[in-house]
This record gives structure tokens, C-alpha cells and sequence, in this order.
């Protein structure tokens, strides 16, 4: 009809002009003005039934049967009733797992696995098809007048007796004798028939058949079942779907691949066929090797699709190793209480891979058997940072001589580098750079072998690794935008035991993800855990297990050397030795000695100094950093794990990054400068940026933005700038010399892990010929361009984060001048100042001048200490998921002052805080009127909750706007769970809060 019905009238009456209902909207075009409407005759059938089921109603009410018709010679799988609701001219399963599109034509079978659609089709047509003029007339006469067509087979699903019955084509003449040409009546007789035996006369090309067949209830083979398992939703493949994809019904169905399938890039609608070597054909067979698969293990699995069902497809599924997901579970429907009840699929079994908690006071040595000597004299050692470097360098006459000097390093119970002696017992090592050039051009080591390839290609090609990283959507924390990301990290470290690997954030954004390693220098694919985010630079560091290398791969592999060199505060008076051998590890050959260079030559030429007793406050960098100008090779992986370079010639190495905010905020990279090139591989190519030599200057990393389209929309961007080593060393440092934060368990050693002091200030720059403008003196723009007469520059506040120490301090628009009476021009002498007050005794706090609106001011501002571990406490109440409010939003400069600590991050589709509109980018601070100003307080506010009551939430949202909504609770579907991360095991566990008890009905 031309009734021309929008969204939202479906289920609507349809009336005649004596105001009675005769069908319902059941659907129309957007396209065009056309309805459908639904005729009322099997809606009335059954009405009668709840009718008569309310008739015999006492204390409550009973199971209400409706009985479906279908053809089947014996009884189809599953159990249950069941119920089915016809809405919007669409037939939908009540187990809620997968909906069924297209018209309800008909529907008939020889077993559960064997049914037949039918289609009505003008005479026109049939004649064509073969029909018999004798039948036509006598189905012309039989029917009512004017008729135009009958009813043919139009598909049969495969896989049973039907095909040897009925096929497409034939033409349904009579059931029962009774002649049928329109759904409605054929379908009347298949419902007042179930098991009971129905007879069909069809035609087949002109020829008469005759079919006997067994009328068996529709919803017997209706999935009654379906198991949950990390996310997926997987059941016996229903009538309706075996329909539309032509397979038989009680396969194993993915109605939704969850995270475990969708990582392995299973699709919906796929059905599996083998996984770990065994054929699955039922659900229960599934069940039952999953039950066998241990957490993180990677077994094979097979599948075919709808949309190429001739070919199977080979994928690898790895078993979640964290708990993002609840054990697995099976749903059953009750027809009592209408819910579906829930029990574990098997008894977890699992077998977690075994850890030694040993506390790390100091790492692992290296045998002297694992290296191998080079050429022309020079003796190599595999670089590793549980060495100490002291090496001496002195020329004999003919320029050929080297000598190896011998210290060990012990650490100290606070930490810092303690006296030792020259007299030690560990070989440390002499990274001959030139030496290890001459090796590769004679042996051609790894896939850059090849003619056109540089040295730094081959250099540092065995040093790059390519990332896959998968963050569960359970898991989608600090505003992460999306589950899937890659990229190419280089190792900065590596042992027998331990690698560790630096890679950019807009590779590795979140803790809470699932990481893969693919090395270029031995082909092997292993799980890395994510052990580091830097707070501020725009890098992540990731551990993996150097013994599942072999030891062909772990000689294979190796760890790239970095330029500038670490940078280490030692805690002093110390020996001559230590002090050289920290400077060999360095790679450097001057010193600051309070603030004046030393050089180690000259220091040892004269021998009028020891530096027994010289206090020492810092080794710094002195090595030259990248200049405009400089030639640097630029060194990836493409998909194919080769090695790709290009020379490239720096534009800029200190250009300044301003990245806005994201509509919903996630990370970004601020207080960074990065290094620009003239040319590179494009936006979605990252690695390293190395010297002639291939030693690592920069990494060559990925950043995240979002760009404004229209006024109302926003795409998200990458780009690849270089960031310095220099504050990837220090971390590096810190990690394997032992920090200062809490420990961390890595491979089964417990370790220190830094923390990071900053100062929690967004800051940007402002050229000097600006800042004049503003008022600034004529005294300070001259000390700051002999600080620093590159740059030309002064920093200002663009503003402090909400809740850190600066906050109250400083303001929008403030030039920082200096820092303990030291000019500052950069954003790296921050870093410097801050990492300075770990070693001395100040308390954390910054002597700053700054110009405030054209006065100096002094001020003593506070800093901020921040691990490296990121978001480590998620709840999900409702179908939303709190947590603390990350950086990247306390960076908006807002916190509520009810309570901060019950930031929405993330919200699920269909859940009770979907329908009744509490979103993301808000902190919820009050529930039934009862404060929740931290995750603690809201879990105890929450647990007293119960299943199907109605909650009074305030919320403030980021824009500062109060708010009151109220929502019904439903713990059946949607408890209330917690995921936190544990660092004893290094693994994240999932607790359940509060859940309905399905036994208590």
C-alpha cells in the first residue's frame, strides 16, 4: 500500500473504514512510499493460544506452547518450546543471538536439516515450468476466484533426504488432497499438523510426484542453546539461517566473532569445521576442545563462509592469555521465566605458564662462549645492558692495539651505581662498529643482503621487529580509538632471557592489549607484554622471551646501539673504573664535571687526577645531537618483513608538535621535539633513524591526530616524525640498572621499574621576536639566545593538568624563564631539571621564573611523579566502563569537585546505561545520592544494588554540565566486573562484582 509510514510506526494498526484492525505496519522502502502490511490471521492463532494459557492461570502463569508446522521425517535437534515473534515482516529468534531477514514464505523439510522455500508464481510462469493444463484449470476451479499463480519450490537447504524429494521447480498441486495455492493456507494445515504425516502432490517438468512427509514442530530445531566464549557468540546454525546460506542446520554458527575469532579474522556467519586438528560438528564437539586449550596457547582452525563456501579458510586462533572476557558459558533459554540461564561451559582447566617471583638485584650474565671474535684482531661480545662497558682505547705504534678492561657492577639497595673496582670478574664488552661492518659485507648476514643494500640497512636490520596489536573492546581504555594497530619497533636490548623492544604509542596505546612480535632476523611470531608507557614522549616498551627463540634465533637477533648514549647519575665519590666504564657504555668521551667538560683524555694523560673523591653530580650527553643538514638512513619493515631504506637529509631536529585534542581524548604527544626529514616512506611507514654506521639516532614513530571535516565531523590522521633516543636510553637504563617504582614481574623476575618525574604543564613555544612584544626585557631575550642561539625561543604555559601540583601555580600565558636560576629554552631542559631532582634533596620542587603580564615572578613549583603503567583498574557497571580519569583528560585542565575518580570511558551497545543515555566523556559522582569519589567508594555503592532496580546517577560531563538520569540495573546480562592488572603474575584478572543468581527465580 501507498500509505507512505516512516521509522518507528512498525507494529502499527492497519484499519478498515469500520475502525477495525485487519493487519499490522510491518515495513515500507525508504525509496519510495510503499508499506507492507502484515495480515492478522496467524497473529489472532496465536493470541488464542495465550488465551487459553490465561485461562488456566493460578499462582502464575504457564509455559504457552505455540506450535509452528514444518515438514520432517524425524525429530530435529535442540529443546525447548520456545516462542517466536513476527514483527516488521521479519521472522526473529527469541534466543537473541542472530536475526533473520526476508519475507516468511514457507517452509518444508524432510529432517531438521532439510527444508524447502516456497515462492508464488503467476500461471504464466508454471506453464513454462511444465505444469499440466488439466491441473491448471482443476487449481484454477479448486481456488478462489482469481487466482493467478501457485506455489513452487524455490530452494532446498542440502545435506538430507529433500534433495531426493523436492527440488526447485516443482509445483505444489495438493496437501492432503486439498488443492494449495496460497501461503497463508498452507501454512494453516502445516500448523494443526505437527507430527502427524501430510502427503504432497507436486509436478516435476510435467510429471506427477506424490511426497509423504512428517509435519515437525518449527522451533525443535530452533537453537535452545549458545556458548559465550571471549566475546563470540557461537550455536547450532538455526532453520532460518541453513535457509538463507544453503547449509544444514546444527552446524557450528558464528553469529559474532567476539575478540578470540575477530583477532584471527574469523567472520560473521562463518561456520567452523576444525579447530586444533579436530572436525567439529556440533557445538558440543567445540566445547570439548576448548576445554583442552590452554591460556595463550595457538591452535589452527578452519572455516568456511557463506560468501565462498567451496573453499576453506586456514587461520591461527590464539586462546586469550589475560582474562578480558568471563570463562567460557553456556546460555540456555528457560521458557518459565523468559530469561536465559547461564552456566560455565566446562571446569577451567587451564594451565598458566609457571613464573619465579626473584626479586632483580641484578640481571643475568652472558657466557663467554656465545661470542665470537671478529676480524683484524677485535674481540666481540653481544651487546647487553647487564653489562658494563669499560673500555680504554690506546693506539700502539702501528695504530692496531686495543685493550679490554674488566668491571662488574653491583647495585646498591637505593638504586644508584655503588663503588667498585677495577679488579672484577665480568667481561664487558667492545661493540666494534667497524669491525661488525666488515662481518656483514663479508657473510651478507640477514634478508638486506643484497646488492643496492646500505650498511646501516644491514646493520640494524636484525634489530627491527613488526608489531601486531589487538586491544580487546572490553578493554578500550584512555580513549584508545581503535582495536587493531601495527607498526615497527627496534630492540633496544637483548639477553638469553630478555628483549626488550621501543616502539611508538600510536603502535602500542594501552597496557591492556594483546601484542605479537614478528622478528626480520628469524622467522618466528611470539607474544610481547607491554611493560613500559612513557607519560609524555610518544614510545612504549615491550618485553618478550628470548629463550622461545632457540638458540639459533636468539643469536639471530639483536639489539640496535643508540646515539646519544644513556644518560646515568651515579651516586659519588666512585672509582676511575666505573666512571669509565659507564662513559664506554655511553659511547662518549667527555664528562660534565659540575657543570665544566672533563675530558677522559686529558684527565688520564696528566695523572694529577683520579676522581676518587670528585663529586660527580651527572654524566650527561655531551655527543652532538642531529643538526639541519645531517644525512640519516631511514630503516623499516614493510608487510613482507624486509628491510627497506632510504638516505634521507634533515630539515629540522628540533621541530615543535602541536597536536589538539580529540573529541574523545585519547593520548597525545606534547612537550616534544621531533626531528623532520626531506623525504620518507609516507604516513604509515615507521623504524629508526640511523647514521652511516647504523647506529640509531632517532626513531622514526607514528603520531595520532584528528583534523576537523565540516563543521561537526573529524577524521583521524597519522604522521611519522623522529623522536631523540635520548629519553628511551634513560628508561632503558633505569629498567636493567633497577629503578626506583614498584616492581613488575618480566619473564619470571621481578623487577624495578622507573618512575618518571615531570612536570605536569602542557607547554608551547614562542619565538623571542614575540615574546618582545609581550613586554619581555631586552636582559632576559639576550640570555636566552646565548643559551640557546639556535632555537631563538621561550617557552609558555598553554596550561596545567587538572589535579597536579603546577595546577594552582602556574597560568595560561606564563613564559618560563628559568629554573634554579638557569636559563631554559626547550623542552628537554625541563626533562633535565626534573630527572635532577631524584638525585638531589630538594623535595620535588622547581625554583621557577617566569613572566606573568609584564612582571617576574619566582615561584617554587611542585612536581609530579608517574609510573609507567598506564590504566591498570577498569569496571564495567551497567554496560559502561569507568575508570580514573587519564592524562589526556585531566590535560582539559577540569575535574569535578564532587569527585573525579569515576570517569566513563566507554560505553556498550544495548546495555541498560545505552537505553536509558548514560554516555561516555563523564564522571559519575553520585549514585542514589551517595558519593563516589574514587573507584573504591563507587564498587561499595554499586555491590549494594539489586538485579531490576532503578538507580538515581548524577553525573558531570566534560564540559562541566550537571546531570540526573535513572536507570534499571539488570545484573543477568550485565553484571558488575572489574578487570585489574596484577604485577606479581603479569597477568590482568577479571573479577565479578555482583551477578544475578538465575537459581533464585
Amino acid at each position: 500500500a501507498a500509505s507512505g509510514t516512516k521509522g518507528g510506526s512498525s507494529g502499527s494498526p492497519v484499519i478498515d473504514w469500520q475502525g477495525r484492525a485487519v493487519a499490522l505496519n510491518a515495513g515500507g522502502k525508504t525509496t519510495t512510499a510503499s508499506a507492507f502490511f502484515l495480515p492478522l490471521e496467524r497473529v489472532v492463532r496465536a493470541l488464542k493460544f495465550f488465551q487459553k494459557g490465561g485461562e488456566s492461570y493460578t499462582s502464575k502463569w504457564e509455559v504457552v506452547s505455540i506450535p509452528r508446522g514444518g515438514m520432517s521425517s524425524n525429530l530435529g535437534k535442540g529443546s525447548g518450546s520456545g516462542r517466536r515473534e513476527e514483527r516488521n515482516g521479519k521472522e526473529r529468534e527469541n534466543c537473541g543471538t542472530e536475526e533473520i531477514r526476508g519475507e516468511d514464505r514457507g517452509r518444508m523439510r524432510e529432517n531438521s536439516e532439510d527444508e524447502a522455500t516456497f515462492l508464488h508464481k503467476g500461471f504464466d510462469e508454471i506453464r513454462r515450468l511444465g505444469l499440466q493444463s488439466e491441473t491448471e484449470q482443476m487449481a484454477r476451479h479448486a481456488s478462489a476466484q482469481g487466482e493467478t499463480g501457485m506455489l513452487v519450490v524455490d530452494s532446498v537447504v542440502p545435506g538430507g533426504p529433500a534433495h531426493n524429494h523436492l527440488e526447485p521447480g516443482d509445483v505444489l498441486v495438493r496437501v492432503n488432497r486439498e488443492v494449495i495455492t496460497q501461503f497463508l493456507r498452507l501454512e494453516t494445515l502445516l500448523d494443526d499438523s505437527v507430527e502427524q504425516n501430510i502427503e504432497l502432490e507436486i509436478e516435476r517438468g510435467g510429471t506427477p510426484l506424490s511426497v509423504q512427509l512428517v509435519v515437525q514442530d518449527l522451533h525443535s530445531i530452533t537453537p535452545a542453546h549458545f556458548l559465550e566464549v571471549s566475546g563470540a557468540v557461537i550455536h547450532p546454525l538455526s532453520y532460518q539461517q541453513a535457509r538463507n546460506f544453503r547449509f544444514q542446520c546444527g552446524l557450528v554458527y558464528v553469529s559474532e566473532p567476539g575478540y578470540m575469532l575477530s583477532r584471527a579474522a574469523v567472520p560473521r556467519h562463518a561456520i567452523i569445521k576444525k579447530l586444533a586438528g579436530e572436525e567439529i560438528s556440533k557445538l558440543e564437539d567445540l566445547i570439548s576442545v576448548l576445554s583442552k586449550l590452554s591460556q595463550g596457547s595457538r591452535v589452527p582452525l578452519e572455516y568456511i563462509s557463506y560468501t565462498d563456501r567451496h573453499r576453506r579458510k586456514f587461520v591461527l586462533v590464539t586462546v586469550d592469555r589475560h582474562e578480558w572476557h568471563a570463562p567460557p558459558q553456556i546460555y540456555t533459554r528457560d521458557d518459565s521465566s523468559g530469561l536465559w540461564t547461564v552456566k560455565p561451559a566446562f571446569q577451567l582447566e587451564f594451565m598458566l605458564s609457571s613464573g619465579v617471583n626473584v626479586e632483580a638485584t641484578h640481571m643475568e650474565h652472558i657466557h663467554e662462549d656465545n661470542h665470537q671474535g671478529l676480524t683484524d684482531g677485535a674481540t666481540s661480545m653481544e651487546t647487553s645492558s647487564e653489562h658494563v662497558s669499560a673500555v680504554l682505547h690506546s693506539q700502539n705504534e702501528t695504530g692496531t692495539g686495543s685493550k679490554i678492561k674488566r668491571v662488574e657492577e653491583y647495585m646498591s639497595s637505593d638504586g644508584f651505581v655503588a663503588d667498585c673496582s677495577l679488579n672484577t670478574t665480568v667481561e664487558v664488552m667492545l661493540e666494534d662498529t667497524i669491525a661488525k661492518e666488515n662481518v656483514l659485507l663479508r657473510n651478507g648476514q640477514g634478508a638486506a643482503a643484497v646488492a643496492n643494500a646500505s650498511i646501516a640497512e644491514r646493520v640494524i636490520e636484525p634489530t627491527l621487529v613488526m608489531f601486531e596489536v589487538h586491544v580487546p573492546p572490553s578493554c578500550m581504555l584512555d580513549g584508545v580509538h581503535s582495536q587493531h594497530f601495527s607498526g615497527t619497533g627496534v630492540i633496544i636490548y637483548h639477553s638469553h632471557s630478555m628483549g626488550l623492544v621501543a616502539v611508538d604509542k600510536n603502535t602500542v596505546a594501552v597496557s591492556a592489549s594483546d601484542v605479537m612480535l614478528s622478528f626480520a632476523a628469524y622467522p618466528i611470531e611470539i607474544p610481547g607484554e607491554v611493560v613500559f608507557l612513557h607519560p609524555v614522549h610518544n614510545f612504549a616498551l615491550v618485553a618478550y622471551d628470548s629463550s622461545v627463540l632457540g638458540p639459533v634465533g636468539v643469536s639471530a637477533v639483536q639489539a640496535a646501539e643508540l646515539l646519544p648514549g644513556r644518560c646515568y647519575f651515579l651516586q659519588l665519590p666512585c672509582s676511575l673504573g666505573l666512571l669509565l666504564a659507564h662513559l664506554s657504555l655511553c659511547n662518549q668521551k667527555s664528562i660534565l664535571v659540575k657543570g665544566s667538560p672533563f675530558s677522559v683524555k686529558e684527565g688520564l694523560g696528566d695523572g694529577k687526577l683520579t676522581l676518587i673523591s670528585l663529586i660527580v653530580f651527572s654524566v650527561n650527553f655531551v655527543n652532538p645531537a642531529l643538526r639541519r643538514g645531517d644525512s640519516v638512513y631511514l630503516v623499516g619493515l614493510n608487510r613482507s618483513l624486509q628491510a627497506t631504506s632510504r638516505k634521507s637529509v634533515v630539515t629540522n631536529p628540533c621541530a615543535t608538535l602541536n597536536i589538539g585534542s580529540a573529541d574523545c581524548p585519547r593520548y597525545r604527544a606534547t612537550n616534544m621535539e621531533v626531528v623532520e626529514l626531506d623525504t620518507d616512506f609516507g604516513s604509515a611507514f615507521s623504524g629508526v633513524l640511523t647514521d652511516e654506521h647504523g647506529r640509531v639516532r632517532a626513531i622514526w614513530a607514528s603520531f595520532s591526530t584528528q583534523l576537523k571535516v565540516g563543521s561537526n565531523t573529524s577524521e583521524d590522521h597519522h604522521f611519522v616524525r623522529g623522536i631523540p633516543v635520548y629519553a628511551i636510553s634513560q628508561v632503558l637504563h633505569n629498567i636493567i640498572s633497577g629503578g626506583n617504582g614498584p616492581h613488575l614481574l618480566i619473564n619470571g623476575v621481578k623487577r624495578p621499574m622507573p618512575l618518571i618525574r615531570i612536570l605536569e604543564v602542557e607547554l608551547y613555544c614562542t619565538l623571542l621576536s614575540k615574546a618582545r612584544s609581550f613586554g619581555l626585557s631586552d636582559d632576559w631575550i639576550q640570555a636566552l639566545i646565548k643559551k640557546d642561539p639556535v632555537r631563538r625561543q621561550v617557552l609558555r604555559v598553554k596550561g596545567c593538568l587538572a589535579g597536579s601540583k603546577a595546577e594552582n601555580l602556574l597560568e595560561q600565558g606564563d613564559m618560563v624563564l628559568a629554573v634554579n636560576k638557569e636559563p631554559v629554552t626547550c623542552f628537554r631542559d625541563i626533562e633535565n631539571v626534573c630527572h635532577a631532582l631524584d638525585i638531589g634533596e630538594s623535595g620535588g620542587e622547581l625554583n621557577m621564573t617566569i613572566f606573568r603580564q609584564g612582571r617576574e615572578l619566582d615561584l617554587v613549583v611542585g612536581t609530579d611523579v608517574r609510573d609507567g603503567n598506564g590504566t591498570t583498574r577498569v569496571i564495567n557497571w551497567c554496560g559502561c566502563i569507568v575508570q580514573d580519569p587519564h592524562p589526556a583528560v585531566r590535560a582539559l585542565g577540569f575535574l569535578p569537585e564532587e569527585g573525579h575518580g569515576v570517569y566513563v570511558a566507554r560505553w556498550c551497545r544495548g546495555s541498560p546505561v545505552h537505553r536509558y543515555g548514560l554516555y561516555a566523556l563523564q564522571w559519575i559522582v553520585e549514585v542514589n545520592g551517595k558519593p563516589t569519589p574514587d573507584l573504591d567508594a563507587f564498587v561499595n555503592v554499586t555491590k549494594e544494588l539489586e538485579h531490576g532496580e532503578f538507580v538515581r546517577v548524577r553525573t558531570i560531563h566534560l564540559n562541566s554540565k550537571p546531570r540526573v538520569l535513572t536507570l534499571k540495573q539488570d545484573l543477568h546480562y550485565w553484571p558488575t566486573w572489574e578487570l585489574r592488572f596484577d604485577p606479581e603474575t603479569a597477568i590482568w584478572h577479571r573479577q565479578t562484582i555482583k551477578a544475578f543468581d538465575c537459581q533464585n527465580l
